[in-house]
């Protein structure tokens, strides 16, 4: 295709679910053009139909959805194709990053033979071309040692490397078209700058059309030609990248871009005396070594390397780092789900070195979790009340004290009362990771370890619950290790941060010492890759930088 050429053509577009016995509206009347060689970002609040609208033209939506109107590829219409005939589509000619890979990916093949399968089914490459070419794109995207990880199966990939592995399957039959749904999700800043050249790559290379639906409004102006803004399933406002940041029109927008976290912004405002050093320790890790034990022929993996940490009543705790230092390992570690190899780990004053499962099963009851991939860790057979409403029956609670306290969670998490019933599938990536904090508060716990908790989120809603996890900490006093990759969040909650690289820590101190004035060579690399919401800003820095 030539630069210009028309791609996708999207013109009246609807999308509705049939939820609790009427058919909800997702997207509206939905009119836009791709052309190729374009990047255009669709941005808006979860639940807005960005991402439910790209799925439906290309045959994905779950069972109780429906969609009509057109979506022309090509000039080839879209909408009212057969399953087989949409199938020969995705893949050669479409090619689609999921916002959440563990669930887009299947647990029981491994990595390497999901992107040969690819391959196999649309091109012309024999078995052995193909393992060839799916260690490459695994190399392509940054896997640490792809030989290996091409026999890994999703699991035993770290978050950000399960995003990679599903980018080189979208990208590895170099499609017309690319709907990119939060691509860059669960990656530290670094390799989301890799992985953002990869597809920009793939725009300049082939002039593909590109589709990039996403909260994050550095990549966005990192990476846009025009930007469409949905609410409620409408569009209300569409231009060029450049005059959306510069001159929004609604106040949607506008609201949107004062949402946005600026690195260095809150610094000023930082109370560096706010926890007293004599505040008590909610977990402490002298010399922590975590190991992966042996499975089978595959050897036992040293996850953390002797690390010492702390973490006070009332305390953020920030651990930053790329995807696989090992800083998901520790949090999983604090809770139980991974042993101590060696070293010590005390969390709530109790010892978690050899600790039994009697005691463990108490200990559970004083601290919680926010996992990185809602997707995966809610039961999908079970309404969102129900799995809100866990902790609490476990713990005992009377079905009355279960049903108020989930609504006030609902609340504080600015779901709707009526999405109870609702089961997972029925929520966008946001709202399924919102449920996830809600349970975790559950028991209002004395140690919460927040995975990447805001990394679903768009902006405006990022920015609400950011302020509902400090209005909580500064209520109930809990200590927090959150495990995060977005420096700016990371700068406006917590009090002292944590660098990860390869399973040391190389670098801690308060939020203000390490953003801005990082001493670590490394650290320095992770703060010079923030992407900032500013297009021009952004060309410029690029283009210093020779990409």
């Amino acid at each position: 295709m030539k630069p210009g050429d028309l791609v996708l053509d999207v013109d009246g577009l609807h999308v509705d679910f049939y939820v609790e016995g009427e058919w909800v509206p997702a997207a509206i009347d939905l009119k836009y053009q791709v052309k190729a060689g374009e990047v255009l970002a669709i941005v808006g609040e979860s639940g807005s139909g960005k991402t439910q609208s790209s799925m439906a033209m290309i045959g994905l939506l779950p069972r109780n959805g429906r969609h009509y109107g057109s979506a022309k590829l090509n000039g080839t219409e879209l909408v009212g194709m057969s399953q087989r005939a949409l199938s020969r589509v995705r893949g050669p000619q479409v090619g689609v990053i999921f916002q959440e890979p563990m669930t887009a990916m299947n647990p029981v093949y491994t990595v390497g033979f999901q992107i040969v399968e690819t391959l196999r089914q649309h091109t012309d490459l024999g078995p052995h071309e193909a393992k060839e070419r799916a260690i490459e794109l695994l190399r392509l995207v940054e896997i640490p040692e792809p030989e290996r990880r091409f026999e890994s199966y999703p699991h035993q990939l770290s978050g950000g490397q399960r995003q990679r592995a599903m980018i080189a399957q979208a990208l590895a039959c170099d499609p017309a078209l690319l709907f990119a749904d939060e691509p860059t999700t669960a990656l530290d800043v670094t390799v989301q700058a890799e992985i953002l050249e990869l597809i920009r790559d793939l725009k300049h290379r082939i002039h593909a059309g590109i589709v990039l639906i996403t909260h994050d409004m550095g990549v966005v102006a990192d990476m846009a030609d025009r930007i469409l803004v949905m609410k409620d399933g409408r569009v209300v406002e569409e231009g060029a990248s450049g005059d959306i940041f510069t001159n929004p029109k609604h106040d949607y927008t506008k609201a949107l871009l004062s949402a946005v976290p600026h690195l260095g912004a809150s610094l000023d405002s930082k109370n560096e005396q706010r926890i007293p050093e004599d505040a008590p320790l909610v977990l402490e890790a002298k010399n922590l070594v975590i190991e992966y034990p042996r499975n089978g022929s595959t050897p036992a993996f040293r996850a953390v390397h002797g690390i010492d940490l702390t973490i006070r009543k009332g305390e953020m705790v920030a651990l930053v780092g790329e995807s696989g230092s090992g800083k998901t390992t520790v949090g999983r570690c604090a809770v139980g789900l991974l042993p101590v190899h060696d070293g010590s780990l005390v969390v709530n004053d109790t010892d978690m070195h050899g600790i039994s499962r009697h005691d463990l099963a108490q200990l559970r009851k004083s601290f919680s979790i926010v996992f990185q991939d809602p997707g995966s860790s809610l039961n999908p057979r079970w309404p969102i009340g129900q799995s809100v409403g866990e902790p609490l029956v476990l713990a005992g609670w009377k079905k009355d004290r279960v049903t108020a306290r989930v609504n006030e969670l609902l609340d504080q998490v600015e779901i709707p009362r009526a999405y109870r019933n609702r089961y997972p599938h029925e929520l966008s990536g946001g709202q399924r990771q919102r449920i996830g904090i809600a349970r975790a508060l559950a028991l209002e716990p004395k140690l919460l370890i927040a995975d990447e908790p805001t990394s679903a989120l768009d902006v405006s809603v990022q920015a609400r619950v950011l302020e509902i996890f400090a209005d909580l900490q500064d209520k109930h006093g809990f200590g927090c290790l959150f495990v995060s990759h977005d420096l700016a969040v990371v700068e406006q909650l917590s009090d002292r941060i944590a660098v990860m690289r390869q399973g040391e820590i190389v670098e801690q101190g308060t939020t203000r010492q390490i953003i801005s004035n990082p001493q670590h060579e490394y650290t320095q690399k992770l703060i010079a890759a923030v992407p900032v919401p500013d297009p021009f800003e952004q060309t410029r820095r690029r283009e210093s930088a020779g990409l």
